[in-house]
């Protein structure tokens, strides 16, 4: 919802899948990507990519908490920057590379964190002008994500602990959690175990809930997992199942007025689903700081998984979700009432929603 002193502006990243598996012969080639931009209340959607490279893989994105003109895209070259809502994109002093995930420290804005393809984690001190990559040898990951094939360590999700502000995470897609304890200098392996498949280990996720020191969720391709202490010890979190045995958890969002509030995307299909799984989408949401939830009502089931959830900070009424193929859900009201939108383009696996912010 507009106002007098500022309008939400949507912004909804596009990139293809590569393949998984490292040094993979299989040829899949991506599409055209992109990223496109919707002032709340228009119905029209804006191509916004000048300056960013050719046929941009945009998968992370992030607006800038003091400055909502300010974003940053992850892109197959490495981190952009737009001082102008993305009308003009200009590429930062970081890392050449997929860049998968982006995050600000909660403490000190001037910090932020960049994830990469093959486990890279960046830290900038300086707003994003230039980056310094993070220590990342002594990482193990879980034996099952190595064996038969060893497979790209994505970092897909980044979160930092305002309570324990040196405490930074980071999701690995089929590889579990890592973690720095020193402000983003050095990481290491932080979840184990005995698992007989790959399903609790492909994170697709991690946030910080600030209600409590150490409160970590997790989000993987099976189910959600929740740390009290830091990621020593993990339990399950009880949600409805999308499929039997599990539902593919893509994003998770703590609501930027109100902590006890979370939103969860859920789906059926994935790589745990049971062959011949219908594809179908949901958002799901607790008022109890992730102790509980319960599906919010959307008017309709999303044909495909829920990939992403936005919530503009500057007008937390307005809520949004979307599904891998751009059907978005968008509320105004705090997500009581819906209506949609569809990102242009044909999606399809290697062209298909990844990041969406708002501000």
């Amino acid at each position: 919802m507009a106002t007098e002193q500022h309008q939400t502006h949507l912004y909804v990243g596009i990139a293809g899948e590569a393949p998984l598996i490292t040094n993979s012969q299989e040829v899949r080639p991506l599409g055209h990507g992109g990223l496109y931009r919707q002032a709340d209340g228009e119905e029209d959607w804006q191509s916004i990519t000048s300056g960013l490279p050719a046929e941009p893989q945009v998968r992370a994105l992030l607006v800038h908490p003091d400055d909502p003109s300010v974003i940053f895209a992850g892109t197959q070259s490495g981190v952009f920057r737009s001082s102008d809502g993305g009308e003009s994109w200009q590429a930062t002093d970081s890392r050449d590379g997929d860049v998968w995930s982006l995050a600000v420290h909660p403490n000190d804005h001037s910090v932020m964190f960049a994830g990469y393809d093959n486990c890279m984690v960046a830290r900038s001190n300086d707003g994003g002008s230039t980056w310094k990559k993070g220590n990342t040898d002594s990482v193990t990951f879980p034996h099952i994500t190595m064996n038969p094939y060893p497979i790209c360590k994505r970092v897909i999700g980044l979160a930092v602990d305002a309570h324990n502000p040196q405490d930074v995470y980071g999701a690995i897609e089929v590889g579990g959690l890592i973690a720095s304890r020193d402000g983003g200098d050095n990481w290491e392996s932080i979840t184990d175990g005995h698992y007989t498949r790959t399903g609790p280990v492909d994170l697709h996720g991690v946030q910080v809930n600030p209600t409590s020191p150490g409160l970590v969720y997790i989000i993987t391709q099976l189910a959600m997992f929740r740390s009290r202490n830091s990621g020593s010890n993990w339990e399950f979190v009880d949600i409805d199942e999308m499929f039997p045995g599990g539902s593919y958890c893509r994003d998770l969002v703590v609501a930027p007025d109100d902590p006890n509030t979370m939103y969860l995307a859920a789906g059926a299909g994935g790589g745990s689903a049971p062959p011949g799984t219908t594809e179908a989408g949901v958002l799901v949401r607790s008022r109890d700081a992730g102790e509980t939830w319960e599906r919010v009502e959307l008017g309709e089931m999303a044909p495909s998984r829920m990939f992403q959830i936005a919530i503009d900070p500057n007008a937390p009424q307005n809520v949004y979700c979307s599904d891998r193929d751009g059907l978005v859900f968008r509320s105004n009201d705090g997500g009581e009432t819906w209506n949609k939108s569809r990102v242009p383009g044909e999606m399809s696996r290697v062209q298909h929603v990844y990041p969406m912010v708002c501000g």
